[in-house]
């Protein structure tokens, strides 16, 4: 698998040199998943944290009723895993699902440490991959109480544009946190308006 969307998305942070990269190529791992593989489930400890090469996935999680939330997506050039569960390696919260074949590198729990010791820059390169998760994820929780679902799905649609082509319907409205009749709705008032 072509590694180099990883390096240009490092390159883009903190330069490497060509040492430090073929040291980081030898301390991840490739992998590809099938649609409908789980990279990561409810109540497992995360072991990685993975970069999409190709490919989408969703980050949900099952309430007690076995109702499905979603969290986020990632496509290209994003990352994936649960975060919470990877830094404490404690059970996962969440289920992170492949919705088409994806090919992701993984960046390994037992070798981070290692990573950091030997290329330092790349512990500055994490805290801001992780500051800015935790940022969206603060937005999007102001948001889930302040805005209408309508004003919601806007910024969505704005915000994330090439994942709403690529997802069903129904997912999109559990990330807004409403029913895909309402979304259909709001859809056709978007549409009505627009002509």
């Amino acid at each position: 698998m072509n590694i180099k969307p990883l390096l240009d998305y490092i390159e883009n942070h903190v330069d490497l040199t060509l040492k430090e990269e073929a040291f980081l190529k030898s301390k991840v791992v490739c992998r590809k998943y099938l649609k409908g593989q789980y990279i990561i489930q409810q109540g497992d400890v995360c072991k990685h944290v993975c970069f999409v090469i190709s490919g989408c996935t969703k980050t949900f999680y099952l309430d007690r009723e076995g109702q499905e939330h979603v969290l986020s997506f990632a496509i290209e050039n994003w990352w994936t895993s649960d975060m919470g569960s990877f830094i404490s390696q404690t059970p996962a919260d969440y289920n992170v699902l492949c919705l088409e074949n994806t090919e992701v590198v993984m960046f390994l729990y037992d070798n981070s440490e290692i990573l950091y010791t030997e290329i330092p820059k790349l512990e500055r390169f994490f805290r801001q991959i992780v500051e800015r998760a935790y940022t969206a994820s603060q937005k999007r929780i102001v948001r889930s109480f302040s805005l209408t679902a309508k004003e919601r799905y806007i910024i969505f649609k704005k915000e994330y544009p090439k994942i709403e082509k690529r997802i069903p319907q129904y997912l999109v409205a559990s990330y807004l946190g409403i029913t895909k009749e309402f979304l259909s709705k709001i859809k056709s008032q978007l549409a009505q308006k627009s002509q």
